[in-house]
């Protein structure tokens, strides 16, 4: 598995759930980092291949989809890529829709009555950090909202990047209802920095994070999220590689959807 984004409740997840499903398949899970850059992700593959490993799981961020259908292609080795889409070897990945799930939970929130809505992004040299910002413009467009650039502020995935983000936004004087954070991490931030501002959660700012991860529902108020079905991933990954191994089961299911969990951090807003 080679990926540069270790940190994070995300990824303590999929990598907890990595070892512990090829654990019960008698497997070893061996991880390679690729650092910050597509030569390194590719140097990381190699080194697995060299290795001799029985299989590769791929969670690539810089290699393009291109480049990892020709990976796929050339080896021996079974290979899968987690969390992007391929083109011409689709069974070789599993993918989750991040554009749309983001676009649905935008289109909640417009439902419910927010139109003056901020983003705070990801890290937009990460493709889920920039299909979650154009879900979120595609969901204002699909509901003739016009777009406002001063909405959005940059993260970088963290909950300092995210309490900066909500400072950036106040201190440029926008006002706005409800606020989606491109992770978890980054919406706990803003949601301190918001109380910190004196901006009641979710009586001022309604608040949407991604990841619905444990600590979600344990916080004041809880955390309204994205679920990503990151364990059901991870299972259908490694039921791929197994059965390209030695006939293990195969269910072929092209994408797994997010699901908004609502809770305490939103409200109906001032359009409802």
């Amino acid at each position: 598995m080679t990926n540069t984004l270790y940190h994070g409740v995300y990824f303590s997840e999929l990598l907890f759930h990595a070892a512990r499903m090829t654990e019960e398949k008698g497997r070893q899970l061996i991880l390679a980092d690729g650092k910050h850059s597509a030569d390194e992700e590719r140097e990381a593959i190699q080194y697995l291949l060299d290795m001799r490993c029985d299989a590769v799981i791929i969670y690539p961020r810089f290699l393009s989809v291109e480049e990892m259908d020709e990976i796929v292609e050339k080896y021996e080795q079974p290979i899968m890529v987690l969390n992007r889409r391929l083109r011409k070897n689709s069974s070789h990945s599993v993918w989750s829709d991040h554009k749309a799930s983001c676009q649905e939970a935008v289109s909640q929130l417009i439902e419910k009555g927010h139109r003056d809505i901020a983003f705070i992004t990801g890290s937009l040299d990460s493709p889920t950090g920039v299909e979650r910002l154009s879900g979120y413009k595609d969901a204002l467009a699909q509901h003739q909202i016009p777009l406002r650039p001063t909405l959005i502020a940059h993260g970088k995935w963290n909950p300092a990047s995210g309490a900066a983000a909500v400072s950036e936004l106040l201190s440029r004087g926008e006002t706005f209802t409800a606020l989606v954070a491109s992770n978890d991490d980054m919406a706990i931030g803003a949601m301190k920095q918001l109380h910190d501002s004196g901006v009641a959660t979710p009586d001022a700012v309604s608040v949407v994070g991604f990841d619905d991860v444990a600590i979600a529902p344990y916080i004041v108020p809880s955390l309204s999220s994205v679920r990503i079905p990151v364990t059901e991933m991870i299972k259908e990954t490694i039921s791929r590689l197994i059965f390209m191994l030695d006939g293990g089961e195969f269910k072929y299911q092209q994408t797994f959807s997010g699901e908004l969990i609502l809770r305490d951090s939103v409200i109906d807003g001032p359009h409802r």
